[in-house]
């Protein structure tokens, strides 16, 4: 079916392959449709299998939506095209979720706030939660034991709607899938995921959390009620305690995929995500044909979505109606990119090997890592035809008439030498610019070609938001590159999301009436959960 260069060295078996980006995809909806009912608990759950009457379908669940939409996205761009503004375009066309992150990245978009804005800026409340890890598996399928790929591809992904903790949580978990592949142990792809984190980080701390106890052979409910505590100053529905729950029901599941499922589940608050990770994950290992067909056979092999638009304007998205045929297209792509890259590890028609250097290189990140962990969170960039250009807001791009706003300018992938580099801000307000609206600063290939600060005192604001014009001109060259620098008033943008009152509950009351299988009883942070 699928046309293969022939196997050099180490070789993941296309058949086994397959199988496993089956098993992925199966796993999800098992995971997803056992959890879904007890999302937003804050007590122990008590799941020993499927509680719904799911006539032979799965649950539909945004963590698996979310993920078809990247796949289009590379199939109409090419993989290696694929970047966090290319990804928010599909967000702000096909994704139609308003909740939480997901709405707030799509306003911060709308206003010019383009990844990694779009997840660092308006968005205390949600910055750290769940949203990106859940969406993780497309990075680890496409990228096979290519885990830093799938890393930096997670990081494009994540920093859509989330920041430092939120994007570290996809960070490793796409790791530890893509790792899963090649490497069955789950203890050994826990220690590897997280050498793809930095060690301090509060995803790190609840892993360890979760191992820890599990070493000492504590009870699961004890390893549940440290990581509660521990992200009390996070509250529910965070990255750090989720990830714990995932940590715990690979790790007190023992290898039993409904016991692992289950566990995830029992631990509360965000279930479908938990569970639905724990279930991708055992399902890479132990491929499609390993998985116990009782949790196959109640859902069913369909798809079925919820937050993502296939009608009206956006009709041409073809979403696969079964996990063969996602798991198909996902096989396509990858091997095409194979054939273009040939350091991944190859998809071929012979045994399955990976030599030892392989798996040694999954221990030992790749400066590619920590080239993701120093990107900032408040930069936009711009693709010029003679390189790239980064805005950097120091403290973020916001502005008060109380503070100054200090703003960096560099290029990154300059194709000189050497070039003189002249950033003019065009402007007619009673702002002051200092030292000057007019910076000059050299660029050399390969160096850190950046601008003397520029500092912005505003006056007399009147608007939310503000756009700075710029030109940007080589030396030598009598075509100024304009952009455009986004800003916004501190304090006159509120995209936080309350709790569920009768300002729309009555909503939820209707569409739970018209749309069997929603239960607004359980409708969490203004959204109804999906059952």
């Amino acid at each position: 079916m699928f046309e293969l260069k022939k196997p050099s060295g180490s070789c993941l078996n296309i058949e086994e392959y397959r199988d496993k980006v089956l098993g992925c995809w199966t796993g999800k909806n098992i995971g997803g449709t056992i959890g879904a009912p007890f999302e937003g608990s804050r007590e122990i759950n008590d799941a020993t299998f499927y509680t719904q009457d799911l006539k032979g379908n799965p649950i539909p669940n945004d963590d698996l939506d979310l993920q078809l939409v990247w796949l289009l996205a590379v199939v109409e761009n090419g993989l290696f095209n694929i970047n966090e503004k290319v990804l928010g375009e599909y967000w702000l066309t096909h994704i139609t979720g308003p909740w939480n992150e997901y709405g707030v990245c799509k306003s911060n978009i709308r206003k010019g706030f383009y990844p990694p804005l779009s997840g660092s800026c308006n968005n205390d409340q949600w910055k750290y939660s769940n949203g990106a890890w859940i969406r993780s598996e497309i990075w680890a399928c496409l990228f096979p034991g290519s885990i830093d790929e799938a890393v930096l591809y997670a990081y494009y992904d994540s920093c859509c709607d989330h920041c430092e903790e939120g994007i570290y949580a996809e960070l490793f978990t796409a790791a530890l899938e893509s790792a899963a592949f090649i490497i069955s142990d789950v203890r050994e792809l826990i220690d590897i995921a997280l050498t793809r984190i930095p060690a301090d980080s509060r995803i790190a701390r609840s892993v360890k959390i979760a191992c820890d106890y599990y070493d000492q052979k504590k009870d699961f409910l004890e390893a549940r009620e440290a990581l509660v505590k521990d992200s009390e100053d996070l509250g529910w529905f965070q990255a750090p305690a989720n990830i714990g729950y995932v940590i715990i029901g690979l790790l007190y599941g023992e290898g039993d995929f409904g016991r692992s499922v289950c566990l995830a589940t029992n631990c509360g608050d965000d279930t479908d995500c938990t569970a639905g990770t724990v279930g991708a994950i055992l399902g890479i290992i132990y491929g499609r044909s390993g998985l116990p067909a009782k949790w196959i056979e109640p859902i069913g092999d369909n798809i079925i979505t919820c937050s993502i638009d296939t009608y009206g304007r956006n009709n041409q998205f073809k979403v696969p109606k079964t996990l063969d045929e996602l798991t198909d297209a996902v096989v396509r792509v990858a091997v095409d990119a194979c054939r273009q890259y040939p350091v991944f590890l190859n998809l071929g028609t012979e045994k399955s090997f990976v030599a030892e250097n392989v798996k040694e290189m999954l221990r030992n990140p790749s400066a590619v890592v920590k080239r993701v962990w120093a990107r900032e969170k408040y930069e936009l960039s711009y693709a010029l035809p003679y390189g790239t250009f980064y805005v950097n807001y120091e403290n973020g791009p916001f502005v008060s008439e109380d503070e100054e706003l200090k703003i960096r300018f560099y290029i990154g992938n300059i194709r000189y030498i050497e070039q003189i580099v002249t950033v003019r801000i065009i402007a007619d307000d009673e702002w002051s610019y200092a030292p000057a609206k007019e910076l000059v600063f050299v660029a050399k290939s390969g160096c850190e070609n950046v601008s003397p600060v520029l500092t912005i005192k505003p006056a007399n604001l009147s608007k939310p938001y503000y756009y700075l014009r710029a030109e940007i001109t080589l030396e030598g060259r009598s075509d100024p590159t304009p952009i455009t620098i986004p800003l916004q008033t501190r304090g006159s943008v509120n995209m936080g999301v309350g709790p569920c009152t009768y300002r729309s509950q009555d909503y939820w009351d209707r569409f739970n009436r018209i749309h069997a299988g929603f239960d607004c009883s359980r409708a969490n942070q203004g959204i109804a959960t999906i059952i």
